[in-house]
Parts: C-alpha cells; structure tokens; sequence
C-alpha cells in the first residue's frame, strides 16, 4: 500500500481532534475527544498534559481503524494547537511538573500589570509584536518556576523542559527524543523575537527563566522527528506544524499578502497575511509570524473578538431562547429587523480595538414590542459589527483594503451572520468546500515537508467556495447601522 494520507492533530482547548485528509484535500476519517477543563480558582484555567496527549492518541488509533488502514499508509504527521497554553515538565522523566496553564488563565494578570507600570510595553512589543498580557506563555512558565516546590532549582540544574502544546506531543510522539516547537508557536510566548527569530535573551533574562527550558525553534513546513515504536509500529514523518490561527490561514489558502480569514468560533479570530513585512500595529493589534517556508517568513496582523458564538450559546443556554444554535438564523430572520435593539456582548470586557476588561455586556432599545426574535437578531449582527471593528482598524495599519474575506468555523454556516457581514463591510465573504481549516493547514505544511504535495501553486487549486455571499445592502443604510452601533459602543465605554 502507498502512503496515500496525511494524518492531522487537531489539539484544541476543549478537545482533540484527528482528521486524515487524502491528496485531493479532502476528509477520508475524523475523531474527537473532549477532556476535562480544571477550575482550581477563580480566573485560574487548566488541563492535564497527561490527558491531553492520551485523548490525542486515542483519536488518532480511532481514524486509522475507522478506515481500516495501517499506519505506513500515514506519508505524515501535521500538527496544529491552542496556542500559549503553557507545560512544563521533566526531561528525566517526561512527567509534567504542573498542569498545563491554559491561554485564557488569567492568574499573571496582576504581574503583567506591573510590567506596563514599569514602561515595558514599547520593549515587548518592539521585540515580540504582543501586548503585555497573562494571555501569553512567558508570564505563566514564570508562575510554574516560582509557585511549584523546587521547580526553579530543578529548571537551573537544565532538567526541566518548556513547551506550548505542539512541543508536548512532539516529546511524547517521539519518546522524549525531540524538543522542538515551530516558529508561529513560539512567537507567541512573549519571549521570541520576531524581527531576528531567536529566543530574545533581554526577554529571558526579563522574566528569570533558564534558556535550557526552552525548546529548538523550526519552521513549519520541515522535519520535525519521527513518531516512536512505542505509539505507531511504523515509524511516521512529523513535518507540520502551526499553531491553530495561522495553521487556519495557511489552510484557507490566505497565501498573498492582502489575503484575510476570520475564524468564527466562541469567539473571532481575524488574521490578515501582510507578507514579508512585521507591520506595528497603532490600533493594538497584534503582530505576530504567520509562517516560514522555503526560508521566508510572513507575517499577519491579529485580532480578536472576545465574544463571537459565545453569543449564541448564551442565548440558547442562558436565556433559552432557542434550542440549537443552528435555529438562531431561522428566528432572526422571521423578523425584518432588529427593531431597534442593538445587543453589545461584552460578557468578558471588549477587545480590539477599544481593549477595555471591565466593559460588560448591554442590550439596548427594548420597548414593550420587542421580542425573543429581536435579540436574537440583534446578537447575530453584533457578531458581524465587533468583526467589522477588527477589520476596519486592521486594514488602517496595514494601508492596505481587503478584497475578499474567507470564512471557516462554527458559525460561518449561518447565512444571516455571513450575509450581514458581505453587507457591513461591503466585502465579498467567501466560505469554502472544506471548513476545517485549521487540520487542513496542519495537514497542508506536513505534506509540502515530504513530498505528498509538490508546492503551494499543486495545493492551491483545491481551495474552492461552497457559496460567497455579496454585499446587498446600500452603503448609506450601512452607515447608519454602524453609527447606531458605535454609539450603543460608547455608551457601554463609558
């Protein structure tokens, strides 16, 4: 049998999931496994590393079975992750020395605080393109080193070992032969320089941790290790890998500068390929590498909106409105409008570009006519607006206006939500065939590695619309949408 596949890791926040995509691109088999979230406090945010390599595994043996092929039918492993989400363990033995920090934790807030009290953010933005924020991996290896029992004197002796999740299953896929990472994972650690793609020595000496933690750093489409005897009985090619936002740019296709993907999840991920080039953001987006290949490095401009399909399960969960959140577009559409409701869901503060935590959520214009329709209409829209104030904002950095948006994630299927967001930003929204971006990009990096596609012209051509919806709606009617919505905006920053 020929090495016919690819197999995708798909590690995400709440699950892992594996995918085998054939050389058409296309989805051959697909598993997931959802793993236990750990609460210990308030603002505190966990997981197991344990499980979460063993609920990759499972997944992965699950998709070889379901097409009941041999593992030497796999030409490569592609692996893609939540991002900054931070483990630390044993290079002795492999055991992890606390469990795995997530990127939402918010436990380093009050030390990042600190950190732009003493003026540190033009440094760390100059050298990392981030903001300073509990978000990203560096504050968090820093907690582990000086609230777990010994584990900084462990650390200095050069025992202990770092890594986002990628470098975890890499260790582990590889039995504890390989410490590596790629370099969008690492640009997110807050500690990676992305103008000399070197591990900054200011920023670690900054944050006091040992250099010796600190994985090798490569690019994305390369040899990364082999997969053990101890997981698979062949030994498999690990080729690709990304973290999940760029591995879904990269699978969108979004390869030209210009080219820009929102990932409409819990919440929206909007990136915005703008090539060769790091642009500093002036509206606190953040910069950040998208990928490196054939030894060039493009770069992206990053925002997020903290509250996207969150919304919906609000609505569905909190306040019961609809029973699925697929029924959301068939109630929103049963009235004209929003009657006047403008919905701002600052649930957890607002992001870019405003970037106020204490911000929370309002629903304005209720009149006794107002109905269960209504809002939700309204919750939908606010979907499409927070978008437009990410783009807007972004484009304005970049100099540059965007053609087309290419659309992927759960909330893409609702046609209202895209078709309102052709609208408001009097854009073509493209959504495509396949909306598993992020394990495609994976997916597409790991076979370019091997061989399995020859470059990205040959994988390019599979990229094709399922539908592209087309601005409806008067500029002018538009306008004033906006304006409605940038005051319902002020009123809740005030």
């Amino acid at each position: 049998m020929g090495k016919n596949y690819i197999l995708a890791l798909d590690q995400g926040t709440t699950s892992s999931r594996a995918i085998i995509y054939d050389h058409a691109g296309k989805i051959r088999a697909m598993a997931q496994k959802e793993f236990r979230q750990i609460f210990p406090k308030p603002g505190f945010v966990e997981h197991d590393p344990m499980e979460i390599y063993s609920s990759q595994i499972s997944v992965a043996a699950e998709v070889l079975a379901q097409m009941e092929i041999h593992d030497n039918a796999i030409a490569a492993i592609g692996i893609t992750n939540q991002r900054e989400t931070t483990i630390v363990w044993n290079r002795k033995t492999g055991k992890p020395v606390y469990n795995a920090i997530v990127w939402q934790d918010r436990r380093t807030s009050a030390y990042c605080d600190q950190l732009k009290k003493e003026g540190l953010q033009s440094l760390i933005a100059g050298k990392t393109g981030l903001e300073i924020d509990a978000y990203f991996s560096a504050t968090k290896i820093r907690w582990i080193l000086d609230n777990v029992p010994g584990a900084r004197k462990t650390a200095e002796k050069g025992e202990l070992a770092f890594g986002t999740v990628d470098s975890w299953l890499i260790w582990n896929l590889s039995n504890g032969k390989a410490h590596l990472t790629d370099i969008s994972n690492a640009s997110r650690t807050m500690l990676f320089n992305i103008h000399s793609m070197k591990w900054d020595e200011d920023l670690i000496r900054l944050f006091d941790i040992p250099a010796s933690m600190l994985p090798g750093v490569k690019a994305n489409s390369t040899y990364f290790a082999d997969t053990s005897g101890l997981i698979f009985s062949s030994k498999i090619p690990i080729s690709g890998v990304a973290g999940d936002q760029q591995a879904a740019l990269f699978g969108q296709m979004c390869v030209h500068k210009g080219m820009m993907k929102n990932t409409y999840g819990t919440g929206c991920f909007i990136m915005l390929n703008t090539g060769n080039k790091a642009v500093r953001s002036k509206n606190r987006m953040l910069t950040t590498i998208a990928w490196q290949l054939c030894g060039e490095t493009t770069y992206a401009l990053e925002g997020s909106v903290f509250v996207g399909g969150a919304v919906v399960q609000w609505l569905r969960d909190g306040l019961q409105f609809i029973k699925t959140a697929q029924s959301s577009e068939k109630l929103a559409l049963s009235v004209e409008d929003t009657g006047g409701i403008i919905f701002v869901p600052a649930f957890t503060g607002l992001g870019a570009p405003h970037w106020k935590q204490d911000a929370r959520g309002m629903i304005y214009g209720i009149t006794r006519g107002t109905t269960r329709a209504h809002i939700t209409r309204a919750a939908l829209e606010a979907i499409a607006y927070q978008s437009y104030d990410v783009i807007k904002a972004m484009q304005q950095d970049a100099g540059f206006t965007v053609e087309n948006l290419r659309v992927d994630g759960g909330a893409a299927a609702n046609n209202f939500l895209m078709q309102m967001q052709a609208d408001v930003l009097h854009t073509n929204v493209q959504r495509p065939v396949v909306l598993e971006s992020t394990s495609l990009g994976a997916a597409y990096f790991a076979g370019l590695a091997v061989g399995f596609w020859q470059d990205v012209k040959e994988i390019e051509s599979q990229w094709k619309v399922e539908k592209e919806f087309v601005p409806t709606q008067s500029p002018e009617a538009i306008e004033k949408s906006i304006e409605a919505w940038h005051e319902a905006v002020r009123r809740v920053l005030q």
